[in-house]
């Protein structure tokens, strides 16, 4: 699905390179034409401290989801606007080099999803637009403000988008800055117009007058300023005559304005029903971990049910939580491992898709964001070794296993509350994998995620942060094969950061009474 290259790091990286590349090639230009060129050799000057402090750093650089904003941003507008600037004088190598590279560039669905993104961390993590514009947001190392301009793109993307919610917010924001004196390309008037109409969506007529009346104060030549203004004036002369009437006939007191404020306006409902909940686990809120659950939580060293391989070296098992049962384990992956994983899975991540439940084919949507890979046994000997070692923890056969995702999120990635197995009324969810239904979950935190990016449990408000090296496990399933529905969890938006984590599902192909009645297989299948 186009509009989501931003919730890609790796790929995101490899932009940051090749904007360095086009800042080397017009620098090139400049030199050529000098005498002619003074306002690109500016826009490159400024470029060159921009990327000079990216390539640095990449990874760290695009920890900021302004910058990565920002980055898709340029490459898909503002490069292009350089573009139509240069061509204006005979060129050779520059445009030979943006031409050759533009076949990378985001795409204006690209720059879409980036913005959609930034307003998801907006909404999830309950930032105002001033503190994401001002960029002081919690672990960043390099911190990146929005311009005027870079507001009201915001705003006009929700606008486009039918989201008249966010496009209050991020006009307003634009309004702001540019009241403050900000030298902006964009003017007042364009963001007035935009932003009146969205409050008169809300239904806010006063505001939206008002609104309309300072643009036209700017611009008296504006045509459809005018024409709102005179429908605006209709309108409210129609509601004065209704409330009187009403009035009249109940006999009240005098009429008298409603003072409405500015950016006052609920953010609307949308398809998920524990949308409020889901985000206020994100933001660490509402986690029902209380001193008497705490009592039942220990730590252990696991040895697999004395697997032969674990008791030298058993691992180090925390619970997470009691019922149902998560446990955390420690030391899992090395370092050199998940190098090894995530070399092995960046040329092959594309776009995260889901099981649609009434086919069983895979397909992307718009609930999971993230870039995904999957990694078989041949790839390289560190799957297998991988494979081997959460057999051994889990005593679940891998034979009837998914292959290992690795999934990266980026800047917004995520993947709202959903099931890891298949419910009654999908039954062939799974039929195209020639398995049963996914028994459990076994997810590997490949990173630290400076801000953001918990898995958390609505049904149980539960909340566990990635830890590097770190794998949780819980079952999906109960002992009948019944789907255990408190399971529901969600991987929560990368606030700050970069998210790599890899899960393997074991898949059962028969009863589950049947797999656990057998001597000797899986014998610690069921430690509950």
């Amino acid at each position: 699905m186009p509009g989501e290259l931003g919730s890609r790091t790796g790929q995101m990286t490899d932009l940051i390179y090749a904007e360095k590349d086009l800042v080397q090639s017009l620098k090139e230009y400049i030199r050529a034409e000098e005498n002619k060129l003074s306002q690109i050799k500016s826009w490159a000057e400024k470029m060159d401290v921009l990327t000079s402090k990216s390539t640095s750093d990449p990874e760290g650089y695009l920890a900021h989801p302004v910058n990565a904003y920002k980055l898709v941003k340029r490459l898909n507008t503002d490069w292009l606007e350089l573009e139509n600037l240069v061509l204006q004088d005979t060129t050779n190598g520059f445009i030979a080099n943006l031409t050759i590279q533009r076949q990378f560039f985001p795409t204006e669905e690209d720059e879409t999803g980036a913005a959609k993104a930034l307003m998801r961390l907006q909404d999830t993590y309950k930032l105002d637009a001033e503190t994401l514009s001002r960029g002081n947001l919690p672990g960043t190392k390099y911190r990146s403000t929005l311009t005027v301009g870079d507001c009201f793109g915001m705003g006009r993307t929700a606008y486009n988008d039918g989201d008249y919610y966010h496009t209050v917010l991020w006009m307003e924001q634009a309004l702001k800055q540019h009241d403050e004196g900000e030298d902006a390309a964009v003017s007042k008037v364009e963001i007035l117009d935009y932003l009146s109409y969205a409050v008169f969506q809300f239904g806010d007529l006063h505001r939206a007058m008002e609104l309309t009346r300072r643009l036209i104060s700017l611009d008296s030549t504006h045509e459809r300023a005018g024409s709102n203004l005179r429908y605006f004036e209709k309108l409210l002369e129609k509601e004065r005559e209704e409330e009187g009437k009403e009035k009249s006939v109940n006999n009240t007191g005098t009429t008298t304005e409603a003072v409405v404020q500015s950016g006052a306006y609920e953010r609307p409902l949308d398809y998920l029903p524990e949308r409020d909940i889901y985000e206020a686990l994100c933001r660490g809120e509402g986690v029902k971990m209380t001193p008497r659950r705490q009592k039942r939580l220990f730590c252990r060293y696991h040895d697999g049910n004395k697997n032969p391989h674990l008791l030298i070296a058993p691992f180090k098992e925390e619970d997470e939580w009691d019922s149902p049962h998560i446990v955390r384990y420690y030391d899992v992956m090395s370092d050199e491992e998940i190098e090894k994983i995530k070399e092995l899975a960046k040329p092959r991540l594309a776009r995260a898709t889901v099981r649609d439940p009434k086919t069983g084919v895979l397909t992307v949507a718009s609930y999971r964001v993230s870039k995904s890979s999957w990694l078989e046994e041949d790839d390289d000997p560190v799957v297998a070794k991988v494979n081997q070692r959460m057999q051994q923890i889990t005593g679940l056969t891998v034979k009837t296993a998914e292959l290992l995702q690795v999934a990266n999120y980026g800047m917004g990635g995520q993947y709202e509350p959903h099931f890891d197995f298949s419910r009654k009324d999908e039954p062939d969810a799974f039929k195209r994998l020639g398995t049963g239904n996914r028994v459990a979950t076994f997810l590997n935190y490949m990173s630290d995620v400076e801000a953001g990016g918990a898995t958390v449990f609505p049904d149980f408000g539960a909340a566990i942060w990635p830890k590097k090296g770190t794998a949780v496990f819980w079952y999906n399933l109960y002992r009948s094969g019944e789907g255990d529905y408190r399971t529901r969890h969600a991987a929560c938006p990368v606030l700050v950061g970069c998210k790599w984590d890899l899960d393997k599902v074991s898949e059962a192909t028969h009863r589950l009474e049947e797999e656990v009645a057998e001597p000797g297989t899986h014998p610690t299948f069921w430690r509950r």
